[in-house]
């Protein structure tokens, strides 16, 4: 048994999408999130920016002792996991991608695409990955840069997002005819209803929940997981936006949890 927290980060708010997943499947576990939402988005910037705020953050949750962190964030997992294992060896620290990579290959998809940050698409990690398990997959990628500050202002069920989703999504579908589709970032399930409306031939894998598999494995493995402990979930933002408020109100209405601001040092 450890009642120690699991760590959670993101640049924003999508990374709740992670946490919502870990109270469905480990009701027991507790949270430390910290969503960056002052410096949001990630996908935009430098990979070496995208390292050292990843580094900032992570140094902060470890101060509060967690048993694992939990990168919820492809764009981050992209750049910034290899650096902060080696920061970090002896703690279990997760990141989105591999986990959704192996559910896709066991799942025996031969054509899959891909939409995620630009900083996550340049990196080329979905396509590496796959191809490393499964040679002969076909991969297409497309990067969909509005997505993430839409959701982040708050624009999720709109008409807005559905436009937005229409633009990126018609002709990548119709070009390349893919069946299998990878959430690439953790704030596209909060547009997974406009998906499912508009293309519902295709499957969504969702790196946010496919993570969390992968979290209850070590937990039981190493007999980590938490029970009867009397911590409260923490969420901590480096702006309070009412949106981050709002998503986390939505998400976890009836829990007890506190949301306060700490912003990072540049």
């Amino acid at each position: 048994m450890d009642n120690r927290p699991i760590g959670f980060f993101d640049s924003g708010l999508g990374g709740l999408t992670s946490v919502y997943e870990l109270h469905k499947l480990l009701p027991e576990e507790k949270v430390i999130y910290y969503g960056d939402t002052a410096r949001t988005p990630y996908g935009s910037k430098s990979p070496d920016t995208i390292r050292r705020f990843a580094t900032q953050i992570v140094d902060y949750l470890v101060s509060k002792n967690p048993k694992m962190i939990i990168i919820a964030c492809n764009t981050v997992t992209s750049w910034a996991l290899d650096s902060l294992r080696e920061r970090y060896p002896e703690l279990p620290i997760l990141g989105v991608i591999r986990p959704t990579v192996r559910k896709v290959v066991n799942d025996g998809c031969k054509r899959v695409g891909v939409i995620a940050t630009k900083a996550t698409i340049n990196s080329d990690v979905y396509g590496k990955s796959l191809k490393a398990m499964e040679p002969g997959i076909e991969v297409y990628s497309l990067a969909c840069p509005a997505v993430v500050p839409l959701v982040e202002e708050g624009f999720t069920d709109t008409k807005i997002m559905e436009l937005t989703v229409k633009h990126y999504m018609d002709d990548f579908v119709k070009e390349n005819k893919f069946e299998n589709l990878i959430l690439g970032c953790t704030h596209y399930p909060l547009i997974a209803e406009h998906l499912n409306k508009l293309y519902p031939d295709i499957r969504l894998y969702n790196s946010s929940a496919e993570v969390i598999k992968d979290a209850k494995d070590i937990l039981e493995r190493n007999d980590m997981l938490a029970c009867g402990s009397d911590l409260t979930d923490r969420y901590y933002a480096s702006d309070l936006s009412e949106n981050f408020i709002a998503m986390t109100d939505y998400l976890f209405a009836g829990t007890d949890f506190r949301v306060k601001f700490v912003k990072l040092e540049d």
